[in-house]
Formats: C-alpha cells, structure tokens, sequence
C-alpha cells in the first residue's frame, strides 16, 4: 500500500496543517484535547455548510477560511464565558449574523479576539495561508465536483480548519501542551 493511501484524506490534511503551523510556532507539539470544541462542530457544520457551499465555487478559499476563524472565536468564547456559548445552540449564526458572512472574519479578529495591529493582519495572512493549503491540497486530490465524494472532503477540510483555527487561539491563550 503507498503512503498516500495509507491514510485518509482528512488524515493527511491534518497532518500538513499540523505540520505547517508547527512550522511557524502556532501551535504545540502535542495538539490540545478540544472535547468542548469538538463537542459544537456537528451543529456549527450544519448551520455553515448553506452558506459555505454557496461561496464554494467563486470564493473556495473564503469559504474554507471562515471556518478556521469560528475555531478560533469557539476556543475564545470556551476560555471567556463557555456558561453562556457552551449552551448556545448556534454559534455560527451568532457569528454570522453580527455583520454578515461577507466580513465574518473582521467582526471574528477585532469583536471577538480583540485583535489590535499586528496581530488583526499576522491572524489575517495565518488564516489565508491555512486555506490556501487546504484549498490546494483539495485540489491534489482530483476529485470529481458535485459528487459525495466531494461533499465529504470539503466537510473534511472544514473540520480540520476548524479544529486548527481552535488549537492555534488555544495556543496564542497560552493553554500550551506539553507532556508533564
């Protein structure tokens, strides 16, 4: 069996996000347990999935984007006041409906992170990059659009976006992973 079969898509999608934002310092060796994070992305994915599949086609890289910042506002709003969005049944209507999905991402890095210069345009191009990869690794594959097959590998680099966005805000909180 060759390497790339060996794993799933989302397997290695992880593994080259992971790698590279270990590369530039954004997050830890050992990747944070999420349970509270993870336990919201069924209910975030459903409330996205509308509106992502719809910029999909002329805006791919907005739409994986944006759900690396929901991770990043979901781990702040779990570290700032998890008793009231812990319970909220949907977080990202909440997000988006702030300003809409069009700027999403400024309402998520200056309302929610509370990001100043520089750290609003680092947080910016860290996001861009993430999906540009995503995007590209996407591509890689060869999948055929309008199919399940394509359905469930963009659920997959939504997810592990998501999941990235939170274990780099995990990180930058200082909730740091280190083997005791």
């Amino acid at each position: 069996m060759d390497k790339k079969n060996s794993k799933t898509f989302e397997e290695r999608l992880f593994l080259d996000l992971r790698d590279y934002l270990l590369s530039v310092h954004e997050i830890d060796e050992r990747f944070p347990d999420q349970y509270d994070i993870e336990e919201k992305w069924t209910k975030i994915a459903e409330a996205y999935l509308p509106d992502g599949i719809r910029e999909f086609p002329n805006y791919p890289t907005v739409s994986l984007g944006w759900m690396m910042y929901i991770g990043m506002a979901v781990a702040k709003y779990w570290d700032d006041a998890w008793e009231i969005y812990g319970n909220m049944d949907d977080i990202y209507t909440h997000l988006r409906d702030k300003g809409g999905y069009d700027v999403m991402d400024e309402y998520i890095r200056s309302s929610v992170l509370c990001l100043g210069m520089p750290d609003y345009d680092t947080t910016e191009q860290l996001v861009q990059e993430c999906a540009n990869r995503t995007y590209a690794f996407l591509r890689r594959e060869g999948i055929q659009s309008a199919t399940k097959e394509a359905f469930d590998a963009y659920v997959d680099c939504l997810h592990q976006l998501y999941i990235m966005g939170s274990a780099v805000q995990l990180h930058r909180m200082g909730y740091h992973m280190e083997r005791m």
